[in-house]
């Protein structure tokens, strides 16, 4: 039996990505799916970052593709550059958005991963700054948070294996995404979208700076916009 299918009309959910990467491309600036393959012919002859975004995109169905309206360069970049051995909810070959539904608990994600990455590259003093993104969504969503046994193994803080077989399953019968509780912040709940036209009215939002000087917990500042 699996998890319940539960409605939610969700404000305000914050997600955090590096500020390096461009706030506007080729997803805002054309108006349809149509358009945007020409384009990405054209770029991916001199742009291998495209060229790999194209790749991945060729597997999301077309009428899943968010173009020409604000943010959806911000949207489709979540899908078209999954980690390379996936995320909890996800695999390597197609992303989803992840969000919290309060800044603490998209911190704390940060917090562990980017820290993860630091001490396996033996860096003890590093900066990272981060763009905060507010995001809406009103949908049927695949609900574990339940204190229920029969999730357990979907939050093991050290492997994604069950949680990554678990997902695909539930992407493979059609589902919209899952909501769970943040396995890094007590308390904190979180989402994972599986479908780019369900992450609505996206906007930008704060810009962090993570510090860290040494210890596993960094400073983080709020920065200027």
């Amino acid at each position: 039996m699996g998890p319940d299918l539960a409605r939610v009309d969700l404000r305000n959910t914050h997600r955090l990505i590096p500020s390096r990467y461009p706030p506007v491309g080729l997803f805002d600036e054309v108006a349809s799916p149509e358009d945007l393959e020409l384009l990405f012919e054209l770029e991916s002859w001199t742009n291998d970052r495209i060229s790999a975004e194209l790749g991945v995109i060729q597997s999301i169905p077309r009428n899943e593709w968010v173009t020409g309206r604000p943010q959806a360069t911000v949207i489709m970049a979540a899908f078209c550059h999954p980690a390379p051995k996936g995320a909890r909810f996800s695999g390597p070959d197609r992303g989803a958005w992840y969000a919290a539904f309060d800044l603490a608990a998209a911190q704390s994600e940060i917090i562990y991963h980017r820290g993860k990455e630091l001490r396996e590259v033996g860096v003890s003093d590093a900066r990272l700054e981060m763009r905060e993104y507010i995001a809406d969504f009103r949908n049927n969503f695949h609900d574990i948070r339940p204190n229920d046994r029969r999730f357990r193994q979907y939050y093991d803080p050290d492997s994604y294996t069950a949680s990554q077989t678990f997902a695909q399953q539930l992407f493979e019968s059609g589902s919209n995404g899952v909501l769970y509780r943040c396995v890094r912040h007590p308390g904190g709940q979180c989402i994972a979208c599986f479908r780019p036209p369900l992450v609505l009215n996206v906007r930008p939002a704060a810009h962090f700076q993570f510090r860290w000087h040494g210890e596993p917990v960094p400073t983080i500042t709020r920065l200027a916009s």
